[in-house]
């Protein structure tokens, strides 16, 4: 069962797609949405979902004080699941929730920002390369002090974040998990 774990919408349940996604574990979104709390990433931010799957991860920080999220999902069947969680916890939160079937990289060459929170949680078998074209793409959409949270294969490698216009904040590993936190880099701003 995956549902919000805290906030205004805490307890609500969520659907899953069927099959073709990998949720973040329970134990990985506890871990990450009390540093992001502790840091003070969730109140007011505007937030991005991308590879949103069911949208977990953009609806826990709406239920925790984000006002909005825009969740990113290809496939037609897990867009359909997200469109379905964000219509009930924006109802709980009273918050701007919407999904959009789209592939991340045309959504990204017309998104207007700025986003203040980023999750991208690819399928594990995205290669490394297309990885950094998505963060490159998502760079101009970025508020100057936004953060990004990437979800990987402990087997990954770390992204070409200077390629990406980002710098590295902070990483975890859980298990076979491992989540990095970047933030825009001040050279790439001036660019």
């Amino acid at each position: 069962m995956t549902r919000i774990i805290a906030g205004v919408a805490g307890g609500i349940r969520l659907d899953v797609p069927a099959r073709g996604t990998r949720p973040t574990s329970e134990r990985v979104r506890e871990s990450m949405f009390a540093a992001l709390d502790h840091a003070g990433a969730l109140t007011d931010a505007r937030v991005l979902d991308l590879y949103a799957g069911s949208g977990a991860l953009g609806l826990e920080a709406l239920s925790r004080g984000a006002v909005s999220v825009e969740l990113v999902e290809k496939s037609a069947a897990a867009a359909a699941v997200a469109a379905r969680n964000a219509q009930r916890i924006a109802r709980a939160t009273g918050a701007h929730a919407r999904a959009h079937r789209a592939n991340v990289r045309a959504f990204l060459r017309s998104a207007a920002g700025p986003f203040d929170l980023v999750f991208t949680d690819p399928p594990y078998d995205l290669p490394d390369a297309d990885l950094v074209e998505d963060l490159r793409l998502l760079r101009p959409t970025l508020s100057p002090e936004a953060l990004i949270v990437v979800e990987r294969a402990r087997r990954s490698p770390e992204p070409d974040w200077q390629t990406a216009g980002l710098i590295p904040v902070r990483d975890r590993v859980h298990g076979d998990t491992v989540v990095w936190w970047a933030q825009p880099s001040p050279e790439s701003q001036s660019a």
